[in-house]
């Protein structure tokens, strides 16, 4: 019987516990030593509830009683047809468990998940049933080699970022912005800053006052422009990428003057919600001709961009009379950049906190 592009998967819950399936037993299975629910493809005639019921009975012996449909999830992997699962929680369930010749099943503590061989993907899916989202649309593109490159939630595009070992390289793992930000994972994030010389042999930089909807330090002002690195690209692409987008300042690569690494930490909270932000940033100057009147600026980020003396915005930084979320360590390798002999080649600056 050819099989059904429709799927069910459920998570059966007990004393906050998740039901979970080690898929160990098969050679040539997709899912080859992933943690996962319980479940199946849809027989001819099935409705999605009938093969949860159906599945469920036969991989663990167990006869579902309460249960709910959660989300439906669109899979789609390179070279391969799409695939549509529906997602099921259940916390009322009669029978004894049996072995299952899928694999291993084993109760695992909710808090204990992240912790597990975990599709990147079902990540975003547990954390969405841990905030008790009664019922979502996710979709995720896959390559073959199991990374994930582009999430939609509801129909909205969702930023993925590689998270990086603490020499700033990708570990191979791919997380969903909110999360990243939740949970404090290092990512790779761009800064450029605009600056102009002035005839007096002074230093102008440019600020963007950041939107007073964002997520994080609403109406504070930040560097010139910044952004971060999607999963998979490079910096080079989104630091240009960033400077169209929030600022309308069309580049090319030879226009960025690298100055070195940044490496920061900062914790608060937001809206009522944590937010932790540890990134390594590679830092850039843009010293082309740039006018306050030629700027388009991205409204949803920036507010307005202005230029400031450099000295008075440092002294603004340092008596706390700019609201800025700047970090001065940062700030100050805008001026020793342009020292005679200076090289970024090793220049690793890190700040654990804002000041």
């Amino acid at each position: 019987m050819k099989k059904s592009n429709m799927t069910t998967l459920c998570y059966i819950e007990r004393d906050n516990k998740y039901l979970m399936l080690h898929r160990v037993a098969k050679k040539n299975d997709i899912n080859k030593d992933k943690w996962i629910g319980v479940g199946g493809h849809l027989e001819e005639g099935e409705s999605p509830e009938e093969c949860l019921l159906r599945e469920v009975w036969e991989e663990t012996g167990l006869t579902l009683t309460s249960y709910r449909f959660r989300g439906l999830i669109t899979f789609c992997m390179d070279g391969a047809p799409a695939e549509y699962m529906c997602l099921f929680t259940a916390d009322g369930f009669s029978g004894r468990m049996r072995e299952c010749s899928e694999g291993k099943l084993e109760w695992v503590d909710r808090k204990k998940l992240e912790g597990l061989n975990l599709w990147d993907g079902d990540r975003l899916f547990f954390d969405l049933l841990r905030r008790g989202e009664p019922f979502f649309s996710l979709k995720y593109c896959y390559r073959r080699d199991g990374s994930w490159y582009r999430a939609e939630l509801n129909g909205r595009s969702l930023e993925l970022f590689d998270v990086c070992g603490e020499d700033g390289a990708p570990t191979g793992r791919v997380k969903e912005r909110s999360m990243v930000h939740r949970d404090g994972d290092l990512h790779r994030t761009v800064h450029m800053w605009v600056i102009r010389k002035r005839e007096d042999g002074g230093l102008d930089v440019l600020l963007q006052k950041r939107s007073k909807d964002k997520d994080s330090y609403p109406g504070c002002y930040d560097i010139s422009s910044a952004g971060h690195v999607q999963a998979g690209d490079d910096f080079e692409i989104s630091a240009l990428r960033e400077l169209k987008e929030e600022l309308g300042v069309e580049a090319g690569r030879e226009d960025l003057t690298f100055i070195g690494w940044h490496e920061g930490y900062a914790s608060d909270t937001f809206r009522g919600q944590p937010y932790k932000n540890w990134e390594i940033s590679a830092v850039y100057l843009y010293d082309k001709p740039v006018k306050i009147s030629g700027l388009t600026l991205q409204r949803s980020e920036v507010e307005s961009a202005v230029f400031m003396d450099y000295d008075e915005i440092l002294a603004g930084m340092e008596d706390g009379s700019l609201n800025c979320c700047l970090y001065p360590k940062e700030f100050q390798m805008i001026r020793k950049s342009l020292e005679p002999g200076y090289s970024p080649e090793g220049v690793r600056v890190r700040e654990i906190s804002k000041i």
